[in-house]
């Protein structure tokens, strides 16, 4: 009798096996943004503002820029050339305004 049982195919509709495997896709998803969640909350009771006490002390203030961009000349004539040629077009046609160090 078993080996009846193994010769017969259980033939599931196309619409439940697609819905099983849908929700269980989903099922996972909704798993791991808990899992994030859970991890993020664990996360701020242990770290307690440590990054916002760095940013709470005063920066110097910057450079002048003359100061901080050695041969200035020769950087704005770089960047002109660049420009023109990601352009296509002739160096004359640019104007650069102004350039700042990050």
């Amino acid at each position: 009798m078993p080996s009846l049982l193994l010769a017969q195919a259980i033939e599931r509709p196309t619409g439940e096996v697609v819905g099983l495997g849908f929700g269980i896709v989903f099922a996972g998803l909704i798993l791991l943004i808990f899992c994030i969640l859970l991890m993020s909350w664990i996360l701020k009771l242990v770290v307690k503002d440590k990054p916002a006490a760095a940013a709470a002390q005063p920066q110097a203030a910057p450079a002048p820029v003359e100061a901080s961009i050695p041969n200035r000349p020769e950087l704005v004539a770089a960047v002109s050339a660049a420009i023109a040629e990601d352009l296509g077009t002739d160096i004359s046609k640019i104007e650069i305004k102004s350039i700042k160090k990050l």
